[in-house]
């Protein structure tokens, strides 16, 4: 091994990253995707799209609401499904995100597949308590009899660089800590399509967090096809054996980068895990490569701390 300090790895590691901020970056599209059937080119926002329409078509008491979603919303990622589907389908809320949830708890709790949109996750702070303390512990505290599993809440979050505080935030680890909830976060249209119908259809309550400058700057060759990728499954991206760099969603890229110029610069060998999954977390698969290195980081896009970029 090249370097034999756990600290000068981390130093070069550092130099890297500030060399790659988060909402600069080289996007890595997923290659060699073993999904069966046509493919079509589409960015992130049309992935999702098209998993909301696939879901609207194959489960009749689907809904989709939200802030502006009936003209197709603010990333256009509902574009079309209200003359699709008919506005008792696909329709405005007020500008309440307490609201929203709640409304989205009830209708999940009477039967209905609730698909929530919150316009920008740095908004949805106002329905924490609901995602919380009732959507999280409905089950819960009804002994089973209960539950509001088919919610699935959907945020754009993340920095584009001009987003400003109200637009700017990454919050999923404020539910990170929420047994009952699931916290998913793509790192592309691939994955958002197959995250996004697996979390509408779970049996827990979901929140989806999508990078929204992943939307259009994320392009692959998505298949056609209604498919579903694993909630709670990490990927391992790059292989490595001198450190282990965890990430997820746009980070992912971000390490990617950083993968490469530790390799070329430094001859470390850095593997990159994309953790997908917030909560539950894959502990197994982290776990275990995390140990034959025994040097794990763990960058996040959450802030950034003006001592160090890095963390």
């Amino acid at each position: 091994m090249a370097l034999n300090s756990a600290r000068k790895i981390a130093e070069k590691c550092g130099k890297c990253a500030e060399r790659r901020w988060f909402s600069h970056f080289a996007y890595s599209p997923d290659e060699n995707v073993n999904i069966a059937g046509e493919k079509a080119k589409m960015n992130m926002f049309q992935a999702i799209n098209n998993a909301l329409d696939s879901a609207l078509r194959t489960d009749s008491k689907a809904i989709v609401f939200g802030e502006d979603v009936g003209f197709g919303g603010v990333f256009r990622c509902t574009l079309d499904l209200q003359k699709k589907y008919g506005k008792e389908r696909v329709f405005n809320t007020p500008l309440c995100e307490q609201g929203i949830v709640g409304f989205g708890i009830g209708a999940a709790a009477a039967g209905l597949t609730s698909i929530a949109e919150i316009q920008f996750a740095d908004y949805i702070f106002p329905a924490f308590d609901q995602l919380v303390n009732e959507a999280a512990k409905y089950r819960y505290r009804s002994g089973s009899l209960f539950d509001c599993g088919r919610l699935t809440v959907r945020a754009p979050c993340g920095a584009v660089g001009h987003g400003a505080l109200y637009h700017s935030q990454s919050p999923e680890a404020y539910f990170a800590h929420t047994p009952g909830l699931k916290v998913i976060v793509p790192r592309g249209p691939i994955k958002a399509k197959g995250l996004l119908l697996s979390c509408i259809r779970d049996p827990d309550p979901c929140l989806i967090f999508e990078p929204k400058v992943l939307y259009r700057a994320a392009v692959e060759e998505v298949p056609l096809n209604d498919y579903q990728l694993p909630l709670g499954k990490a990927d391992v991206l790059v292989k490595g054996s001198d450190l282990t760099l965890i990430g997820w969603g746009t980070q992912v890229h971000v390490l990617k980068e950083v993968a490469a110029l530790l390799k070329r610069d430094y001859q470390v060998s850095a593997e990159v895990i994309d953790l997908v999954s917030i909560l539950p977390w894959d502990v197994e698969t982290v776990c275990q490569k995390a140990k034959i290195p025994k040097r794990t980081l763990t960058p996040t896009a959450n802030g950034v701390n003006r001592n160090n970029p890095w963390f």
